[in-house]
């Protein structure tokens, strides 16, 4: 039989949350090489290898069929991964890592409170200001998809490098789309979400190949996991 791979975030409080969740299961990691090495092997299951990689490459990896299980973040997921692809599944929501994908603007656009707002001023500004607006994020892929959903089309997708809620104050947008867990952030940097602009309620999830998901370890992984979730 092949080996099953699991791969979990290498670093941070996610990686720190899923080693609780896995002990909780029964299982503990056996690290090899190195403490910081990036694999492992996972003790109380036979033939189940662990990587460890950045919760965004776990996302990436599933999706090119270089792991078979993996727990990174909700967002991430449906970022890197489209709707109609059945090669990836969704197993479960776990109960750590909660955070909303959220559509946010300049506190002082007091006349702008949902994405249908939104739409209607892009018309405008451009006449103004001859140039679309801008959504500074690192979710193109959720962005377009959402924009779409909502009818809202007057914008353009400005790659965010860096602290992604500082962007409008730079000047270099005037929306962003992020990641926020309490909202206090944005609220410091004088940005108000959309009455309507959540994205995504995510959390960290557990996903799998379609492939891999027959293979008895990810079923028995799957289900323990399930029972203490």
């Amino acid at each position: 039989m092949s080996t099953l791979t699991l791969a979990i975030p290498s670093k941070g409080r996610l990686m720190e949350a899923t080693t609780e969740l896995l002990a909780k299961a029964g299982f503990s990691i056996d690290r090899l090489g190195a403490d910081r090495g990036y694999r492992g092997l996972l003790t109380g299951m036979d033939g189940v290898e662990i990587a460890f990689l950045s919760a965004s490459e776990i996302a990436q990896n599933l999706r090119d069929g270089k792991v078979d299980l993996g727990v990174t973040g909700q967002d991430l997921l449906h970022e890197k991964i489209p709707p109609d692809d059945r090669n990836v599944q969704l197993l479960l929501r776990l109960e750590f890592g909660p955070a909303n994908v959220v559509v946010a603007v300049p506190e002082c656009w007091l006349d702008v409170a949902t994405m249908a707002d939104l739409d209607e001023i892009a018309e405008s500004f451009y006449e103004r200001h001859g140039r679309r607006l801008r959504v500074a994020t690192k979710y193109h892929n959720l962005t377009r998809r959402f924009f779409a959903e909502k009818g809202v089309t007057g914008y353009r997708i400005v790659e965010s490098l860096g602290a992604t809620e500082g962007a409008p104050a730079a000047g270099i947008a005037e929306i962003i789309v992020d990641i926020t867990t309490t909202g206090s952030t944005l609220s410091a940097n004088s940005l108000k979400i959309l009455d309507d602009g959540v994205i995504l309620k995510s959390c960290a999830v557990l996903a799998g190949r379609s492939a891999a998901l027959g293979d008895p370890r990810a079923e028995r992984l799957q289900r323990l996991i399930s029972a203490i979730t």
